[in-house]
């Protein structure tokens, strides 16, 4: 795929809209995203489209894209004095004389400094890990199947995938989410295991694994953004 690099168009209004134009010969069509993680906007073109034709897609879709921005999750940085959501249970931040963070009595404790965030983010990597291969190691013991590696990384798109040589991969947000849904997660991708697709057959393993998967989508639907919106830069980075 050959990708130019974007270009950016501003879109006059209150308030302003920065947009990305990302032309790729791999499009087809004129493509409009807003980014779930940060809100970014982009408009990808076909590398032989008119600027001015992807413009003038852009005005007519002014209304829809100002309201999914309107509608969309605020940033929300982890840092000393919020309240990070672990396991579906949002927990206080605080500042301790340790020189690891740790979790416990109910509140993440992170040494005192700028580097909050990114402390943050190692603790729910390391419980997410826990987490998720146990689940993924429950379900395939109950399918019969083995999985191979899994990796825990930080998508924008999908919580988690199974490539064919059976390797797992998960995003590590998913231990801010309730049990039951990171569950799901795990449970959707092992029934991949059996069904690379998402067929009724691949639906009947995992509800064999899961019975209950369409109330987890759902929480995924209505509230994955939330999950993405979490930031974890250090202080100075923050903006």
């Amino acid at each position: 795929m050959t990708t130019k690099r974007p270009s950016t168009h501003v879109l006059p209004g209150d308030p302003p809209v920065e947009i990305a134009l990302k032309r790729s010969t791999r499009a087809t069509r004129f493509s409009l995203r807003v980014s779930r993680a940060d809100g970014r906007v982009s408009l990808s073109l076909p590398i032989w489209a008119p600027e001015g034709e992807a413009l003038a897609f852009l005005r007519d879709r002014e209304a829809w894209l100002r309201g999914h921005l309107a509608n969309a999750a605020p940033s929300r940085h982890a840092r000393i004095g919020a309240w990070v959501p672990i396991c579906g249970t949002p927990r206080e931040v605080i500042a301790a004389a340790t020189r690891a963070t740790r979790f416990r009595d109910g509140r993440i404790e992170v040494p005192d400094g700028p580097r909050a965030g990114p402390r943050i983010r190692a603790l729910l990597g390391a419980l997410a890990r826990e987490r998720l291969t146990e689940a993924v190691e429950r379900h395939a013991a109950a399918l019969g199947r083995k999985p191979q590696r899994i990796t825990l990384r930080d998508p924008r798109s999908r919580w988690g995938s199974c490539s064919s040589k059976g390797d797992l991969m998960f995003s590590w947000r998913l231990i801010m989410a309730p049990p039951a849904v990171l569950d799901y997660v795990a449970a959707h991708e092992v029934a991949h295991l059996v069904e690379m697709n998402h067929s009724a057959a691949f639906w009947r393993v995992c509800a064999r694994l899961r019975p209950d998967y369409d109330a987890h989508r759902a929480w995924l639907r209505q509230h994955g953004a939330s999950l993405l919106a979490w930031r974890f830069e250090t202080a100075q980075e923050e903006p």
